[in-house]
């Protein structure tokens, strides 16, 4: 059987897992898990990648990665490739730690991001290890709730803005909804193609970055997009400051937050701006 395509592209967001070669467990301890963590940070900085969501499980991990360029398959060997030489060189053993590629899925954003984030948190509960999501500190439930300090690999942003404006409430919000996931159905029941968890339409969109003639079970060369755009470009490409904050965080590359750094405000005045203008837009 032919192995499933891998669609890179900039601003795509992905589903990823690998799992330990044999079923062997790919964490020993707590310093193990430490450094993949601290790897993937590495990796989120150099890669301009932002993770939405993980979990580190005992034989195996789950990532909500977005990219911000066309390079999930070049960062992946990073992390996998650097982890293992740890784990090898400390516990003193030889061969693959993870068994064979790891595995992505394709997301659409709008649509599963936050559904597939609480899938990967809940991983515990589902493995009946333990009954609540704030007990397993290996995973982003506990950051993202604010009980527990933010690593730098994890970006919490665009999953707390979705319950609210104010830091607090949208806690309480993520909260309330992981809480509410442990009787929904699986999201993988939605899985098409092997690859992608969307709409015809985002699968449709997604195809085109197929080289022509392709066949679907043939695995693509990466095609790269345009990069994303600094946020220079909407300061000097819409004089309206208003409209510039808009058009960043429509094209989704950038979070609230980020916008309103740069632009000298706070979320608050980015989130005003870009629902004043979706209503322009959109009427």
């Amino acid at each position: 059987m032919a192995r499933p395509i891998r669609l890179e592209f900039s601003g795509a967001l992905y589903h990823v897992t690998a799992r330990g070669n044999a079923r062997q467990d790919i964490y020993v301890d707590d310093k193990d898990r430490r450094y993949f963590l601290e790897t993937l940070s590495y990796c989120t900085k150099t890669y301009h990648w932002q993770c939405h969501a993980y979990c580190l499980m005992s034989n195996h991990y789950h990532l909500l990665i977005e990219t911000g360029d066309a390079n999930l398959s070049k960062g992946m060997r990073h992390l996998n490739g650097v982890y293992a030489q740890y784990f090898n060189t400390r516990h003193k053993r030889v061969g693959h730690l993870l068994q064979g590629r790891f595995k992505a899925i394709l997301v659409e954003k709008e649509s599963y991001l936050l559904e597939l984030a609480r899938y990967i948190v809940l991983n515990p509960i589902r493995a009946r290890m333990l009954h609540s999501a704030s007990g397993w500190p290996w995973s982003s439930y506990r950051p993202t709730a604010g009980l527990a300090e933010i690593p730098p690999c994890l970006t919490t942003e665009w999953i707390l803005q979705a319950f609210s404006d104010n830091l607090k409430s949208s806690r309480t919000g993520y909260e309330q909804f992981i809480a509410e996931g442990s009787n929904q159905p699986s999201p993988w029941e939605k899985l098409r193609n092997q690859i992608y968890l969307g709409s015809d339409q985002f699968i449709e969109a997604a195809q085109r970055h197929l080289e022509p003639n392709r066949k679907l079970t043939e695995t693509p060369r990466p095609q790269r997009l345009k990069p994303i755009k600094p946020l220079s470009h909407y300061q000097e490409t819409y004089k309206n400051r208003n409209q510039a904050m808009a058009r960043a965080w429509l094209d989704g590359h950038y979070s609230l937050s980020q916008i309103g750094e740069h632009f000298g405000c706070g979320r608050s005045t980015v989130n005003r701006a870009v629902k004043a203008f979706r209503g322009k837009w959109e009427t």
